[in-house]
């Protein structure tokens, strides 16, 4: 029988398989998976590692009920926390659980403060453990948005650290309070953090007596996003510059990130945008760098370079990164998550601006209603989160409203949009008080509202309000101003025929926004538009002429502008972490 070889075609085509066989490793996970009873026990001697992808495989599975009744073991978690390469992939089936049904984040915070608060009888190590535990959980809930429960786990931790009367110890209690006050920080817990903050610097003071010196740049950082949120725009200024002075490249990525992030927001709201721009975009390559760009710290670094777009004039890029920074929270948390809601709120506000002109306001309607949808399921109804969220949709109804002319239709939005902007004006009252720049936004909202109303007294109170609070906190000259005044003019030019008080605000109202942004700012063409009416009610066609010229001029300025193709992460930055404060506020 004589012996062929086939052809090297058919050889070739003979080795093509239909599948791919899985690894052994990946078979053995399957295995236990399926037989995930029988070897329950066992699993826990195996590596963290290990231990988590034989999780995450129950998650894959659908093994909801099995995986949460695990997880909710805090050992068992505690495993996990370590497998730092993974943790996109915890997040992700962690929320799942949530969504699920599974408090799972209540029931380790519940677990862990039972077990350590009444914790006198701990010896240094069994404390450091736990206080090494605690820190893990904490700043685990602390990614995932669950800041009720990161903020009772640090609560738990300081009483642990407090148990230490060395310096040591202190140095430990320094760290929580800084956590903790980022936590209270982000979930508006503004009281407490004050509380947090004074403990904190009385901590660091006992530290200075003894010549114990401690970096400072996380702290700062957070002093920073304080004020900030206070609208104490002078002292958050300050303690960003402290925070950048304070940065060194042994500190850990996430600290370096997280203080840049709030820094170039001070600086926006400065209106030092050379600044800010430096400091956002290290912080957006850094984190590209050292995290992916796939990471929600990566995702974090996006909705501030977008709040930073947005506040330079740059729309349609502050829309992309946006929408980018909402597409990676959605792949590492989905559901019901808080990161996921504030980046549908930014991306909802975002989109509103650059549509303006156009009116198609379906996608910012979309985002601002799915924000609000989120944080009703995981925040009480009158938390001041929603404020934010109620606001942009309130804006939203406001415009759809006025483009409808249909009664029936027009009045039911307009009313709605009433009860949402007074709701949120209530929350940031409560939370801020009457000086404050968000409440004065809200107050200049209610004013744009009553307009449309026909309701022009109330209007022209509430923009006045607005104004004042405005001018008194950032001075005359500010962005937020010129929009108040602007405002302002509209009504006494079209409704209340004001027309002298009208000119003269339209004529500050540009000289701000062509002094912050130039002469091609996008909202310079409500102003003089407004001028033109004006100017044709009176039958000043000097004037009218002029204006119409200028009008012509900043249209062809942005036509250029918008035929540029937007790439807002089209940059590269050689800057060392510690020469950019030299480089960013010595220059």
């Amino acid at each position: 029988m004589n012996f062929r070889l086939p052809s090297p075609n058919k050889m070739a085509s003979a080795c093509v398989l239909q599948w791919a066989p899985d690894s052994l490793y990946n078979t053995a996970i399957s295995a236990t998976v399926a037989n995930y009873s029988v070897f329950r026990k066992d699993i826990q001697n195996l590596t963290e590692s290990v231990q988590f992808d034989i999780f995450y495989k129950l998650y894959m599975k659908g093994n909801l009920y099995t995986l949460g009744t695990d997880l909710a073991e805090i050992d068992n978690f505690a495993k996990i926390l370590k497998v730092l390469d993974k943790r996109c992939l915890l997040h992700h089936c962690f929320q799942a659980l949530i969504d699920h049904g599974a408090q799972v984040n209540e029931i380790l915070a519940t677990e862990f403060c039972k077990r350590y608060q009444l914790s006198g009888h701990l010896n240094e190590n069994e404390r450091n453990k736990a206080i090494q535990l605690g820190t893990a959980l904490a700043s685990f809930f602390n990614e995932s948005g669950w800041f009720f429960s990161s903020e009772r786990v640090y609560h738990t931790c300081r009483l642990l650290c407090d148990q230490d009367k060395t310096y040591s110890g202190l140095c430990k209690l320094l760290e929580c309070n800084v956590r903790l006050l980022h936590v209270q920080n982000s979930s508006c817990k503004y009281r407490e953090a004050n509380e947090t903050f004074k403990e904190t610097f009385k901590i660091l003071n006992i530290l200075n007596q003894a010549n114990i010196s401690v970096n400072k740049a996380m702290l700062y950082g957070e002093c920073c996003g304080l004020f900030f949120a206070e609208s104490q725009y002078d002292q958050a200024y300050k303690y960003c510059n402290l925070a950048v002075q304070q940065l060194t490249p042994v500190l850990s990525p996430r600290t370096i990130i997280d203080v840049l992030r709030q820094c170039a927001k001070a600086c926006v709201v400065k209106r030092e945008f050379r600044k800010a721009g430096q400091l956002i975009k290290s912080a957006v390559q850094y984190a590209s760098e050292h995290f992916g760009q796939r990471h929600p710290k990566y995702a974090d670094t996006l909705q501030d370079y977008g709040f930073y777009l947005l506040n330079v004039d740059s729309v349609a890029a502050s829309v992309k990164v946006y929408q980018m920074a909402l597409d990676i929270r959605l792949s590492v948390f989905g559901g019901n998550n808080f990161h996921v809601a504030v980046a549908h709120e930014d991306l909802a506000y975002a989109s509103y601006v650059h549509e303006y002109s156009s009116g198609n306001f379906k996608d910012a309607q979309r985002h601002a209603e799915k924000a609000i949808e989120i944080l009703l399921k995981i925040l009480p109804s009158d938390h001041l989160l929603l404020s934010s969220s109620k606001r942009v949709k309130a804006l939203i109804l406001e415009e759809i409203a006025i483009d409808n002319e249909d009664k029936s239709v027009r009045e039911p939005l307009l009313s709605e949009a009433k009860e949402l902007h007074v709701q949120s004006l209530n929350l940031a009252i409560n939370a801020f008080g009457e000086s404050n720049v968000q409440t004065a936004k809200h107050y200049g909202n209610l004013g744009r509202l009553y307009q449309s109303m026909r309701e022009f007294k109330l209007a022209e109170t509430h923009h006045l309000k607005a104004i004042e609070i405005k001018e008194r906190l950032l001075g005359p000259d500010d962005y937020e101003v010129a929009l108040s005044v602007g405002h302002l003019a509209s009504l006494y030019n079209y409704d209340m025929k004001y027309h002298m008080e009208a000119e003269s605000l339209y004529k500050r109202s540009i000289e701000i926004g062509k002094k912050l942004f130039g002469a091609g700012y996008s909202g310079l063409e409500y102003d003089y538009k407004g001028l033109l009416r004006l100017y044709q009610s009176q039958g000043d066609r000097e004037n009218m002429l002029h204006y119409s010229r200028i009008l012509q001029d900043w249209n062809r300025i942005r036509d250029h502008t918008n035929a540029i193709e937007v790439k807002p992460l089209d940059f590269s930055l050689d800057l060392s972490v510690q020469d950019l404060h030299k480089y960013v506020f010595n220059s």
